[in-house]
C-alpha cells in the first residue's frame, strides 16, 4: 500500500513550518496517524519506534510525510487535534528491528496452535492472521465469524499458553483477504491489499447493467463476495445506456417473434433471432426504435434488415463521354510523342559519339591504318606481314606456287598400295586413292579448314580459278610457329 508523494521535489520556503503529523504503516497494511513532536528527521520508509495502544511500544515504517498527510486526514476525516493520535518516541536502531524481527518469526506458530484450540473448544469462528506487539507484551488475534461467539475460554487458554496479554479483533472477509494478499483475475494484487480501504456494498444489479452472467464462480472474488471492481466502470456504463432502447417483449414479424439475444452497450448493436433459429440478425439501435414503433402502431414487420436501396443504373450517355475518335486522337498523339522522344534521344546519343571521338588537346591525331589486301590476292611470292617471319620451304620441295600440283600427293609420295585401290568389281582397274585427283585434294582442304565468318576472315573477293576448291594457305595453320620441327614425310603421307 504505497503512496506516491508528488509533493516530494517541491522546494517548500524556510519560513513554512512543516505538517508534524506522518502516516505509519504496520504488518497487513494497516496504517495509523502519528505524531512528530520531536521533529526527527524523518524520511518515507524509515523504521519509527512509537508509542503502542495499552502500553510498551511498537515498530512500524514511515509511508508518508508532509502535506499530503494533511490531504489524508482530511479524506479520511480525522481531526489533526485528536486525543487518540499518539507520539513517535525514536528512530529504530538496528537492535530494536532484531527484536521486531524475532517476535514476527512467533507470528505462524502462535497462528496454528490457536486454530487448534478453536478446534477443541468447537466454536464457529476462523483465525486468519496474528499480531505480536514489538516488545512481546501483547498479541493481536484477527477473526471472522457469521454470528456471535463466546471466546472467553479461549482468551484465557492463549494467555496461559503464551504468556501475554491476548486481544481479539473481528474483521469482515474483504478485510481478511486484503491481510492475507494475493492475485486477482486481472493478474494484479488485490486492490484490498494495496489501495484500496473503504469497502463499499456490491450487488448483482452492476453485473446486470453490464451484461455480464450471473455466474457466482465469475462474478466472486477471493473473499467469496462480489468483486469490488463492477463499481468501477458502472457509471459509464449507465451513461451509455441511456442511448438503448428498452425491449420488453419480442419484436413480431411475419416469420415469427423475434428475441433479443445480445446487446453491445458502446457500439450500440443488439442481436436478435427467431426461436429455434441459430442465425443471429444484427441491428442498429435505429433500427431497433423504428422496429418497436411499427409493433406499437400494431403492423407487421416483413423483415428485420432495412429495405435496401438500390442504385439508379447510370445512362448511356454519363458512361461514353465525348466523341468516338477520342482513343484515336490519344493514340496518335502518344505516337507522336514518343517519335519526338526518340528523335530527341538519337540526337542527344550522336553528339555524345561525336564529342567522344573528337581528339583530346595536345594529341595528335592516328593515320588511318592501310588496307589489308585479301589473302588470296596475295602472290606467294611476297613478304609476309610485319612481325611473322619468312617461312623456309621444306627440304626436297620445291617452292609452292600457290597451287598444289596434281601429281604430287599431300606430304609426299605414297606408297603404291596407298596410290590405288581395286574397284568394286575390277581387280586390273584400280581406282585412285582418296586425295589422289586435285577435286578430292580440294574438296579435303575446304572441309579442313573451318570457315570463321568473324571479320571476313578466310574470305577472299577475288575469282579462284577452276580446280581450286580451299586457299593457298601455307601448310601447318596460321598459329603455327616458323622454328617448330615438322612432320616426317612417312607421317604426313599417312591417310587420315
Amino acid at each position: 500500500m504505497n503512496v506516491f508523494d508528488w509533493l516530494q521535489d517541491v522546494e517548500i520556503p524556510d519560513s513554512f513550518a512543516g505538517f508534524d503529523l506522518v502516516e505509519v504503516r504496520f504488518k497487513g497494511g494497516r496504517k495509523e496517524f502519528m505524531r512528530n513532536d520531536l521533529r526527527l528527521p524523518l524520511v518515507t520508509g524509515d523504521a519509527v519506534v512509537v508509542d503502542a495502544a495499552g502500553s510498551g511500544w511498537h515498530l512500524g515504517h514511515v509511508s508518508l510525510k508532509g502535506e499530503l498527510v494533511r490531504l489524508q486526514m482530511r479524506k479520511k476525516k480525522v481531526s489533526t487535534d485528536s486525543k487518540e493520535i499518539r507520539n513517535i518516541l525514536r528512530i529504530a536502531t538496528p537492535d530494536d528491528e532484531e527484536r521486531w524481527q524475532a517476535v514476527r518469526d512467533l507470528e505462524t506458530g502462535t497462528m496454528f496452535r490457536a486454530r487448534a484450540m478453536v478446534s477443541e473448544l468447537r466454536l464457529r469462528m476462523k483465525l486468519s492472521d496474528v499480531e505480536y506487539q514489538a516488545d512481546r507484551t501483547r498479541a493481536l488475534f484477527y477473526y471472522s465469524a457469521e454470528d456471535r461467539v463466546d471466546f472467553r475460554e479461549l482468551i484465557r487458554r492463549l494467555a496461559d499458553e503464551f504468556r501475554v496479554r491476548v486481544e481479539m479483533r473481528q474483521i469482515s472477509l474483504r478485510q481478511e483477504a486484503g491481510r492475507i494478499g494475493g492475485l486477482g483475475i486481472c493478474g494484479r494484487e488485490l486492490c484490498c491489499s494495496t489501495w484500496l480501504t473503504d469497502f463499499k456494498t456490491v450487488s448483482t444489479t452492476a453485473a446486470r447493467y453490464q451484461n455480464l452472467s450471473l455466474n457466482p464462480q465469475k462474478l466472486a472474488g477471493q473473499c467469496g463476495r462480489l468483486k469490488c471492481c463492477l463499481n468501477y466502470e458502472l457509471d459509464a456504463y449507465l451513461d451509455a445506456l441511456k442511448d438503448i432502447p428498452q425491449v420488453q417483449r419480442p419484436l413480431k414479424t411475419s416469420k415469427g417473434e423475434a428475441f433479443l439475444q445480445k446487446t453491445d452497450i458502446f457500439r450500440r448493436r443488439m442481436w436478435f433471432a427467431f426461436k429455434g433459429d441459430n442465425n443471429w440478425v444484427m441491428l442498429d439501435t435505429a433500427r431497433v426504435r423504428e422496429l418497436l414503433e411499427m409493433n406499437k402502431r400494431g403492423e407487421v414487420i416483413e423483415s428485420l434488415l432495412p429495405p435496401r436501396e438500390e442504385a439508379p443504373e447510370p445512362e448511356v450517355s454519363a458512361i461514353v463521354e465525348g466523341s468516338l475518335d477520342r482513343l484515336d486522337d490519344k493514340i496518335k498523339s502518344s505516337a507522336k510523342r514518343s517519335k519526338r522522344k526518340k528523335g530527341r534521344g538519337e540526337k542527344e546519343n550522336s553528339a555524345e559519339t561525336t564529342e567522344a571521338r573528337a581528339p583530346r588537346e595536345g594529341r595528335e591525331p592516328r593515320a588511318p591504318r592501310p588496307e589489308r589486301e585479301p589473302r588470296a590476292a596475295q602472290e606467294p611470292g611476297t613478304e609476309p606481314r610485319e612481325g611473322r617471319p619468312a617461312r623456309e620451304p621444306r627440304e626436297g620441295r620445291p617452292a609452292r606456287d600457290g597451287r598444289r600440283p596434281a601429281s604430287a600427293a599431300p606430304g609426299g609420295p605414297r606408297p603404291p598400295e596407298q596410290m590405288t585401290s581395286p574397284g568394286p568389281g575390277d581387280i586390273d582397274n584400280p581406282v585412285p586413292a582418296l586425295g589422289d585427283t586435285a577435286e578430292q585434294r580440294g574438296r579435303r582442304g575446304a572441309a579442313a579448314r573451318p570457315s570463321n565468318r568473324r571479320g571476313g576472315r578466310n574470305r577472299s573477293d577475288a575469282p579462284r580459278p577452276e580446280g581450286e576448291a580451299g586457299e593457298t594457305r601455307p601448310e601447318g595453320g596460321r598459329n603455327r610457329r616458323p622454328d617448330s620441327p615438322r612432320r616426317t614425310d612417312s607421317t604426313a603421307g599417312a591417310t587420315p
